[in-house]
């Protein structure tokens, strides 16, 4: 019902002028024949002539004024035809402002009074239809006064609708505005507070690390320190990095390794002691940017997972190049215990997020005693 008045609002539209058009010539003619005004004693033809005119001046009243107006006062004098005096009326009160808009109420107080002299010397119907003093009053009310008013209403209340719709985009703006300097606010606070906190910690971690890099003798606490101290500063460049997109104004970009970077993953993490290996299936193809980068993000969460709760596991990472996609794995077998680092359990949550924003599946079970990660990336939503 609803799509039904919808589609007739439209049609109506976009056929508005034709349907003007046509009922004022209607109208015209109607008043000329008697069957809605006074019979004219002319030609038919002439009133022919005037109905066509006044239509075709009605249907072009969005491009240009004057013509309406002129086969008003012309239809008027000649057949005391009323409708396009009625249009151009309600036309005034729409669109004239000022100076013009008094200037046709000026001329159609003219034409009115020339209307009285016409009726005065035809006499008959026409006299005592456009002539007397009540019928005049009362058509200068229905020709003139009530569309005229009509129209300012119908103006005034487009001008408040427009008004109310800019002063919505304005405070749209200027709460998108606000909420933009909340959110910068915000960031800026969340960086100083790491830079403060995290920053601080691992700098200090360095430092020592650094210094029993120098001292220690044995050769095993000197490689450990020199590797502590590498990750550590790892880690502040990458802390750098979230810091300065937090402190950004525009919309943060973080930078992100893709697969091309897997091969160094991998090899932080046999440095911290990890068994990991690698094995690829299929052929490699050139892959989408944000492909590459949920590709190692799983990588990446699956190895810290290792390093939580099975360092000492035998771990395998697999890509295996399909068709339409890529197919990631991370599988560590089973550990012999020891004491695992806490976790939240919010890092696999947030990959899950990451790998069905572009379409794809997670996976992550335990299988024969050890854990599995594998995910499905398709190449269609990761374009």
């Amino acid at each position: 019902m609803a799509s039904s008045a919808v589609a007739v609002r439209r049609a109506v539209q976009r056929y508005a002028s034709v349907l003007l058009a046509v009922t004022v010539a209607a109208a015209v003619w109607a008043s000329s024949t008697g069957d809605i005004g006074v019979r004219s004693p002319l030609p038919g033809v002439v009133a022919l002539f005037l109905a066509v005119a006044s239509g075709w001046a009605a249907g072009t009243i969005r491009t240009r004024r004057w013509p309406l107006f002129l086969a008003a006062a012309v239809g008027w004098l000649v057949l005391a035809a009323a409708a396009a005096g009625v249009v151009a009326s309600y036309q005034a009160g729409l669109r004239l402002r000022g100076r013009r808009l008094a200037g046709f109420l000026a001329a159609a107080a003219l034409v009115l009074a020339g209307g009285v002299l016409v009726g005065l010397e035809v006499g008959g119907t026409r006299r005592i239809t456009t002539a007397t003093t009540g019928n005049v009053l009362l058509l200068a009310a229905c020709l003139v006064v009530l569309p005229l008013v009509f129209g300012l209403w119908v103006r005034a209340r487009r001008d408040t609708l427009a008004a109310l719709r800019d002063r919505a985009e304005r405070l749209e703006r200027e709460q998108e505005a606000r909420a933009d300097r909340a959110r910068a606010e915000e960031r800026t606070r969340i960086a100083r507070e790491m830079h403060d906190v995290v920053a601080h910690r691992v700098s200090l971690m360095v430092v020592h690390a650094g210094a029993l890099e120098v001292t220690a003798v044995d050769p095993a606490t000197v490689e450990a320190a020199a590797l502590i101290r590498t990750t550590g500063r790892q880690a502040l460049t990458d802390l750098r990095e979230v810091l300065g997109v937090l402190r950004q104004a525009g919309p943060a970009v973080v930078p992100e390794r893709g697969i091309d970077a897997l091969d160094e993953l991998i090899g932080e993490s046999r440095a911290v002691g990890l068994r990991v290996s690698r094995r690829d299936e299929g052929v490699p193809t050139a892959l989408p940017a944000t492909l590459g980068r949920t590709a190692y993000r799983v990588v990446r969460e699956a190895l810290t997972n290792v390093r939580k709760h099975a360092a000492d596991a035998e771990t395998v990472v697999g890509l295996r190049y399909l068709p339409d996609g890529l197919e990631v794995m991370v599988r560590n077998g089973p550990s012999e215990g020891g004491a695992a680092l806490p976790g939240a359990g919010q890092g696999l949550l947030g990959l899950r997020e990451r790998v069905e924003l572009v379409g794809g599946r997670l996976e992550a079970r335990p299988v024969d005693g050890g854990f599995l990660v594998r995910a499905l990336i398709p190449l269609e939503g990761a374009t």
